[in-house]
């Protein structure tokens, strides 16, 4: 009899713990929002005003057509402005609601490179240019969390 009494309890509480589960989250009280990228960029000593140049023209070009057509949300600048050695100086910031999948990383691909009117090697060949005076250092992907 104790037996089946310790079984049926047991049972009782696997049945239960599923369902509370939900209930667990729902409670959690962070909800969850945009993702943000973080790009750290190291410039070479002389080079801020030429890539200072290229982000105010091309890149930002670029970052109002994804936010045109609601790849992203928001982009921004930011100057480290005490880097320490081998931080990056400049880091740039690109917001977005959720991941793309595969098939729509294409898509947005080509209609970039029809947007730009370049092939895709011409834009890694013209990244790769501005390697000579600029490292990305770092990348993180970060998600905003805001209280309930």
């Amino acid at each position: 009899m104790i037996q089946v009494r310790t079984i049926l309890a047991a049972a009782a509480i696997a049945l239960s713990m599923p369902m509370a589960a939900p209930a667990a989250a729902q409670d959690f009280p962070l909800v969850a929002g945009d993702y943000a990228e973080f790009s750290g960029i190291y410039v070479e000593d002389g080079a801020a005003f030429k890539y200072a140049r290229h982000l105010a023209d091309q890149w930002v070009k670029s970052q109002e057509f994804a936010k045109k057509q609601g790849w992203i949300s928001d982009y921004k600048i930011y100057m480290n402005v005490n880097p320490r050695e081998g931080e990056p100086n400049i880091y740039l910031m690109t917001s977005f609601a959720s991941m793309p999948d595969a098939a729509e990383q294409d898509r947005r691909a080509k209609a970039y490179d029809k947007w730009a009117q370049k092939t895709a090697q011409q834009i890694i060949a013209e990244s790769g240019n501005r390697a000579e005076y600029r490292k990305l250092l770092s990348s993180i992907l970060v998600q905003e969390y805001t209280p309930r």
